[in-house]
C-alpha cells in the first residue's frame, strides 16, 4: 500500500472510511427513523413529512451513525487486533492513523449535530441523548452480556427520533413501544452475529449471550426476542390506529424472522451473514413498505 503513486490514494482512503462506518449498515436504522417521522408527521398535522425534514433526518442519522461506528472501533481497537475475524479493520491493521479518525469524528459529529438544528425544535434539547448512548456501548461488553439490548436501545431511538424531528409530541406512546420493538429486533439480531466470536470472547473474557450462557441458548434469546418484536410492532400499529398495509408489512416479516431463525443452529452457523445482514435489512424495508402504504390507501 505504501508504495501506491498517490493519485491512487483518495479513492483507497475513501473506501477505507466507507468501511470503517459501514454505510450499509444504515438499513437497519434509517427505515425506522422514517417511519417515525410518516406516523408523526400524521399526528401534528395529518400531512406527510416535508422533503426538507426527511432530507435532514437522512443527514443526522448518517452522521450519528457514522461517529457511533467510529467510537466504537476506536475503544474496541486491540480487542479487534486479537480477533482473526476483525484484525483487518482499518484502525487495528492501521491503514487510518489516530488524527485521521479523530478529525473524521470530528466531523461526522458536526454534521450530525447541524442537521438536527435543522429540525423540530424539541430535538435541539434532545440531540446529546443518542451520543451518551453511542459512547457507552462499547464497553459494556466488558461487564455485561445486556451490551446487545443496548445496542438495540440505539437503534430504537431512530423511531422516537424521526417521530420528534418533525414536531410531534413525545407523550404518545406508540412511537416509544415501536422504539422497543426495534431495540429488542436489534438485540436478537445482534445475539446471532456475536456467535462468531464465540471462542475470541470466551478467550479475552468479553460478555455476550453467546460467551455466557452458550450458542443454543443465545439462539433461543434470539428466537424469544424476535416473537416479542413481532408482538410490539402489532401493539406499535394498534397504537398508531394503522390500516391494514401496515399489519401486512409486519405479517412478512414475521415470515423474515422466523426464516432468519430457520437458517441457523448451533450445528450449523454458516448462513449467519445471510440471516444477519441480508434478512434484517429486508426485516426493516417490508415495515417501512406497510407503512408507506397505510399512509397512501388508509
Amino acid at each position: 500500500m505504501s508504495d501506491a503513486p498517490t493519485a491512487d490514494k483518495s479513492p483507497g482512503k475513501v473506501r477505507t472510511f466507507a468501511e470503517l462506518v459501514k454505510f450499509e449498515h444504515s438499513i437497519f436504522a434509517l427505515p425506522y427513523a422514517y417511519l417515525g417521522a410518516l406516523y408523526g408527521a400524521a399526528r401534528v398535522a395529518a400531512r406527510w413529512p416535508s422533503l426538507a425534514a426527511s432530507l435532514w433526518i437522512t443527514v443526522a442519522m448518517v452522521g450519528a451513525r457514522s461517529f457511533a461506528f467510529v467510537v466504537n472501533r476506536a475503544v474496541d481497537a486491540e480487542i479487534d487486533a486479537r480477533n482473526p475475524r476483525t484484525a483487518g479493520r482499518p484502525i487495528p491493521s492501521g491503514t487510518i492513523t489516530r488524527w485521521e479518525l479523530w478529525l473524521f469524528s470530528a466531523a461526522v459529529l458536526a454534521t450530525y449535530v447541524f442537521s438536527v438544528f435543522q429540525l423540530a425544535p424539541i430535538t435541539h434539547a434532545l440531540w446529546p441523548i443518542p451520543l451518551v448512548l453511542f459512547v457507552v456501548y462499547p464497553y459494556l461488553k466488558r461487564f455485561t452480556w445486556f451490551c446487545h439490548f443496548w445496542l438495540g436501545a440505539c437503534l430504537g431511538l431512530g423511531v422516537v427520533g424521526g417521530w420528534a424531528a418533525v414536531g410531534a409530541p413525545l407523550d404518545n406512546p406508540a412511537p416509544w413501544v415501536l422504539g422497543i420493538a426495534v431495540a429488542i429486533w436489534t438485540a436478537g439480531f445482534d445475539i446471532i452475529y456475536a456467535t462468531q466470536d464465540y471462542e475470541c470472547d470466551v478467550r479475552d473474557g468479553l460478555h455476550s449471550v453467546p460467551s455466557d450462557f452458550g450458542v443454543a441458548r443465545g439462539l433461543l434469546v434470539t428466537k424469544a426476542c424476535h416473537a416479542a418484536t413481532v408482538v410490539l410492532f402489532a401493539l406499535g400499529g394498534f397504537l398508531l390506529g394503522a390500516g391494514w398495509p401496515y399489519y401486512v408489512g409486519v405479517a412478512v416479516a414475521t415470515v423474515l424472522l422466523a426464516y432468519e431463525n430457520a437458517i441457523i443452529s448451533p450445528t450449523d452457523m454458516s448462513r449467519v451473514n445471510a440471516a444477519f445482514f441480508n434478512v434484517n435489512g429486508m426485516v426493516a424495508m417490508v415495515i417501512l413498505a406497510g407503512s408507506i402504504a397505510d399512509r397512501f390507501i388508509t
